[in-house]
């Protein structure tokens, strides 16, 4: 029998259990509390400062514990760092702006003594404070107080020139007080140790004290120089041996800027110069500059010691060349620098640290690019002068090959030019004849690597180069200059298929040679592939050379077609062969339009003539089929067959012969597997403008009366062939013979005034949208649409416009606004529609 309690003593018991929970509760929630903050990262204390007062495990506060009774952290009693320097920044910026104000509001309402004594005292509190706050490790407010009398060590000289030397020159006065601060701030810096920036001001004040000694004693641009290169050597000594990071910065800041400053004064004294002995000075300046940055190379870390290296190497050179230039013609003045730049690669001979070594090295590449840039715009000029002759084909072979090349070009001044390639040549064919021997000379200093293909390919091209200036230097005549540039392309082409070769025969060895046998293939690619851009950039400047006379051009584009294809067909390798085949092509092309010009053809006229490239080529194609040129040789003959169609343009019966011919060819192509895709629909296309342009050409009116009989047999073989292979495409079986009439017509029946032919041609159209509806045919339904939607809209257009004319002006783009709001409204729907139309579409034969 269960014991029910009365009602007072059950309410008491709830009561009692209420209160335990709620007991509970409080003990969970200040447990939580605890473990919360135990798990967050705390700052750093102090040694002596008070610590968490960890519970025993298990233990935990009893559940009529205050809240106050949890621990908490102690937080940090000193203010941040940052706000400490805040505060000194900003004290010592005051007590800087109210000396500052002091000295140039109060400064006359005191007396010559008082003025003086005021300013000697608080600059020298200023610098006693700093030792008293060192030695209470206070160097935070030292350093403010060091910024102070930094300004004020500045105003006390301004004081002094003010009042006690008013008279002195002010340059003058400048230069012994920036060397006085100097000593004073780096024998107060190397005193109190401590402070970071006595030193670095102490170097900012070397740098002025010759510099405007010498500017003020008016001396010469050369004396100012040696001032400058002085200080930047005491620069570079303290970037060396400075102590603190302050300090080798602003050195080398100081270094950067006085060298710079130097070298640029003994470069243009140097340029100037009227004769030799005038260079002496200036070269003497650029030489000692020269040591002194080696001396610093040899010390530097590496960084810093390539770019020592490179500085010596051009002082030296620019202090050599330009002794030797002022005793030389105008003329040769780049080659004289260009032999000191190459003198400089004996350095690898030389007992140098690598980091110097390899900077003076390129010095010597700087000098070499240098004099490049300045030989290689005459040989552009060879290259491309022949363009003028475009203008005046065959009017006459000129008196030299200057003459061929225009008067643009001042050969006299270029005279050097050939000297600087062939020397560079020279050197980039010892440096590829010689490579083994090269790389264990330079293997102290440099890692040539793969190099040599680079080195082969420059010596290639720049001696190319030199013999086509040296020909227009010396002004040879032109028979010559024709025969030099074709002998050349026919050398280029040789090395371009030998290289091509040999580099196959590596590719077929390299698995079993490793790298080397992939790093001869290499460089043989690089000479290959330079000899290969050369024949070809060099053919086209030839060819154009040749247009002054026609013989000239009868036998140049004759050897080229000649070299072109007999390379093309030496060679094995791939690209080489297609490149080969196609420039051959082309130049069989233009050797056609030749034959046209010399038989007097008017363009139009000429035009069936240059097709003879184009049926050659697919010939051709047929012949190499699936031959990897076989496509790149086609593509180029019917470039070659646009061509004629744009020259038959202007007479439309030509145009519709030409357009015929080609159709032929095209025709032709596509009895070839591979190419019937797209050719047999080119050929369609051909022959239907063709027809279109003879209806055009013989004024024809009624053009059904020729294309119905062409479109009723074609669409009677497009239903047997759909018979016959019911998966063929209905534009292959009805595509030809429906076009040959709808569009014809359609072209009429934009210009016909009258109501009938429009009707007819869209009731046909209609007809057919609908057959092609019902029997899924994609071309029926696509061109008879189409059709139907033209002829509608040339027969409304002028409903249209008499609309739109009388319609307010604004109407228009609201309409407009309103179509997009609807698309915008329903685009997924209107997407949905479209995939579903695309899909209906391509479901259709």
């Amino acid at each position: 029998m269960e014991h029910v309690p009365p009602p007072a003593e059950e309410l008491a018991l709830l009561d009692r259990e209420l209160a335990q929970l709620d007991a509970r509760r409080t003990h969970l929630l200040t447990r939580r509390a605890w473990l919360v903050s135990a798990l967050q990262p705390q700052a750093p204390q102090a040694p002596n400062a008070p610590r968490w007062h960890t519970p025993p495990v298990g233990h935990g506060w009893a559940p009529g514990q205050p809240w106050s009774a949890a621990p908490r952290a102690v937080k940090p009693s000193g203010p941040p760092r940052s706000a400490q320097n805040v505060l000194l920044t900003l004290g010592g910026l005051l007590l800087t702006v109210a000396a500052v104000a002091f000295t140039l509001v109060s400064w006359g309402s005191m007396g010559i003594g008082g003025r003086s004594a005021v300013l000697a005292l608080v600059t020298l509190a200023a610098l006693a404070a700093p030792v008293v706050l060192l030695r209470r490790k206070l160097a935070a407010t030292a350093e403010a107080l060091a910024a102070l009398a930094l300004v004020l060590t500045l105003l006390d000289v301004y004081a002094i020139h003010a009042v006690a030397a008013p008279d002195t020159d002010g340059l003058t006065f400048t230069a012994v007080a920036s060397a006085v601060l100097a000593a004073l701030w780096a024998a107060y810096g190397l005193a109190l140790g401590k402070l970071h920036l006595p030193l670095p001001t102490a170097v900012f004040f070397v740098q002025w004290p010759l510099l405007l000694g010498a500017w003020a004693a008016g001396a010469p641009a050369i004396v100012v120089g040696w001032a400058l290169l002085v200080t930047a050597v005491v620069d570079g000594a303290i970037a060396l041996w400075g102590k603190g990071l302050g300090v080798r910065v602003t050195a080398g800041i100081g270094l950067a800027v006085t060298g710079s400053a130097a070298l640029l004064t003994g470069l243009g004294e140097s340029l100037t110069a009227d004769g030799p002995l005038g260079a002496v000075l200036p070269g003497t300046l650029l030489l000692t500059a020269a040591v002194a940055a080696l001396a610093g190379a040899w010390r530097a870390p590496n960084g810093y010691a390539q770019v020592g290296g490179v500085l010596a190497g051009l002082a030296a050179v620019a202090a050599v060349g330009g002794v030797l230039r002022a005793a030389v013609p105008g003329t040769w003045h780049v080659p004289v620098y260009l032999l000191c730049g190459l003198a400089l690669l004996s350095v690898v001979r030389a007992p140098l640290p690598r980091g110097a070594g390899r900077g003076v090295l390129a010095a010597a590449g700087a000098v070499v690019a240098g004099a490049l840039l300045w030989a290689v715009p005459p040989v552009a000029a060879v290259l491309l002068g022949p363009v003028e002759l475009v203008a005046e084909v065959w009017a006459g072979a000129p008196d030299g090959f200057r003459g061929a090349l225009g008067e643009s070009m001042r050969w006299s001044e270029s005279a050097a030019a050939p000297v600087v390639l062939a020397v560079v040549a020279g050197l980039l064919g010892a440096a590829y004849r010689w490579w083994p021997s090269l790389v264990r000379v330079a293997a102290p200093l440099i890692t040539p690597g793969t190099a040599r293909g680079a080195a082969g390919a420059g010596a290639l091209a720049l001696g190319w180069g030199t013999l086509l200036l040296a020909a227009a230097t010396l002004g040879v005549p032109y028979p010559v200059a024709v025969a030099l540039e074709t002998a050349l392309v026919a050398g280029l082409l040789l090395v371009a298929v030998r290289g091509a070769e040999r580099g196959a025969g590596v590719a077929g060895t390299a698995e079993g040679d490793g790298a080397g046998a992939e790093a001869a293939g290499g460089g043989r690619s690089a000479v290959a592939v330079t000899a290969l851009v050369a024949a070809v950039g060099g053919a086209v400047s030839v060819g154009l050379l040749s247009l002054a006379a026609e013989a000239a051009t009868y036998a140049v584009f004759g050897a080229l077609v000649v070299l072109f294809a007999g390379a093309a067909l030496r060679t094995r390798a791939v690209v080489e062969q297609a490149v080969f085949a196609v420039a051959a092509v082309v130049w069989g092309t233009v050797l056609t339009g030749c034959v046209a010009r010399s038989l007097e053809l008017a363009p139009h006229e000429a035009a069936p003539l240059l097709l003879v490239v184009p049926a050659v080529t697919v010939l051709l194609g047929a012949r190499l089929r699936l031959h990897p040129v076989a496509l790149p040789v086609e593509l180029t003959g019917a470039l070659g067959a646009l061509v004629a169609v744009g020259l038959a343009v202007p007479d439309a019966p030509f145009l519709a012969l030409v357009l015929a011919l080609c159709g032929v060819l095209a025709a032709g192509a596509a009895v070839r597997p591979e190419r019937r895709p797209a050719a047999g629909y080119v050929a369609a296309v051909l022959f239907v403008a063709a027809t279109w342009v003879r209806l055009a050409a013989s004024e024809v009116s009624t053009p059904e009366a020729y294309t119905l009989p062409v479109t009723v047999p074609a669409l009677v073989v497009g239903v047997l062939r759909r018979r016959k292979d019911p998966g063929a495409s209905s534009w292959t079986a009805y595509g030809p013979g429906l076009a040959a009439t709808l569009l014809p017509s359609l072209a009429v029946a934009w210009t016909d005034p009258g109501w009938l032919r429009p009707l007819l041609l869209g009731v046909s159209a209609l007809v057919i949208t609908l057959l092609g509806a019902k029997y899924r045919l994609q071309a029926l339904l696509l061109l008879g649409g189409a059709v139907l939607a033209l002829d509608t809209l040339h027969e409304l257009a002028p409903y249209v416009v008499q609309v739109a004319g009388a319609l307010p002006r604004w109407l228009p783009p609201a309409l407009a606004g309103l179509l997009l709001l609807a698309v915008g409204a329903t685009y997924e729907q209107r997407l949905r529609d479209a995939r579903r139309l695309k899909d209906l579409l391509g479901g259709m034969r």
